[in-house]
């Protein structure tokens, strides 16, 4: 058991073993690959080691997995939420974007982006009928160098007011998800629903393993974006609501202080931007400023 010492001749023994199977990969002609799966061996072997797992703990780690595949189809990839939730999407997100000047952070990708949204004009609406206060977002896209990137593709995609997202409902409905381009200043804006805190989906494995160990499954309220551009890298981040009271439990680690915005109400009857008439309802605005970094950073 953990913290039981462990006789040399086990010692070599285990290593022996390890020294074997890390050997058994030395064949491998994709040099990345070889040292990708001998690192992992290495890893794996570190903490069967480290905790003296037992094989009835093996085997519960086993049919925790396999219960990751099953529940896992095209509407729900449960080892995204595993991955977001053990916090190794954030950091190989940190690995892969590097700061570069005062380019935007970048945080996780989360398992509800779908292909092939609806486009909106400027200033259209991606709610697309979600429920939800209606909010205008406005902000501009622009280098590291401060000159605007007209034409980036900004994809937007977000939950209702109940926390769900449209691929959660088995109505087939394409809401709370579009995408626009920047006008050629770089400048952008559209309608959405104002964002709140939801549970991320918490009825399978990953929800039983946050249980367990007295984690909570809430997410901090937050709209997703996705920009890309030619010459820039590709921005993959969101934006969270200021004085959400889970931006410091966020359940997979995605807040950081630069993405946390002022969404500011608006009293009812308040004058829209765009003179859009919301009727007699309560409205918020926020501004989202995006820096990308070079694809060659």
């Amino acid at each position: 058991m953990a913290g039981e010492a462990v006789s040399v001749e086990q010692q070599v023994r285990e290593e022996e073993l390890i020294e074997r199977v890390v050997a058994s990969f030395e064949a491998t002609t994709d040099p990345r690959l070889k040292q990708i799966m001998q690192a992992a061996v290495r890893h794996l072997h570190a903490f069967l080691r480290e905790v003296r797992l037992t094989e009835a703990e093996w085997n519960v780690g086993l049919d925790f997995l396999t219960a990751v595949g099953h529940i896992t189809d095209d509407r729900r990839q449960e080892f995204i939420l595993l991955s977001d939730t053990l916090g190794a999407s954030m950091q190989t997100i940190a690995i892969n974007n590097e700061a570069s000047a005062d380019a935007t952070e970048a945080t996780v990708f989360g398992p509800f982006f779908v292909e092939d949204s609806p486009q909106v004009a400027l200033g259209g609406d991606i709610a697309g009928g979600a429920s939800g206060q209606p909010c205008w977002v406005e902000g501009s896209v622009h280098d590291t160098d401060g000159r605007p990137v007209g034409g980036a593709r900004i994809e937007v995609w977000e939950a209702d007011e109940d926390g769900l997202y449209d691929v959660q409902y088995d109505d087939n409905r394409t809401a709370g998800r579009a995408h626009l381009f920047s006008a050629e200043d770089g400048t952008f804006r559209f309608w959405s629903v104002t964002p709140t805190p939801y549970p991320i989906p918490h009825d399978g494995p990953v929800g039983r393993m946050l249980a367990a160990t007295g984690r909570s499954p809430m997410r901090a309220s937050h709209l997703h974006f996705m920009v890309s551009a030619d010459g820039r890298r590709t921005l993959v981040t969101h934006i969270f609501v200021r004085g959400d009271e889970f931006l410091s439990s966020d359940s997979v680690f995605g807040v950081k202080d630069s993405l946390v915005k002022e969404y500011v109400e608006q009293p009812a009857g308040t004058s829209t931007p765009d003179g859009r008439d919301v009727g007699n309802q309560t409205w918020s605005r926020v501004r989202f400023d995006i820096v990308l970094a070079p694809d060659d950073v």
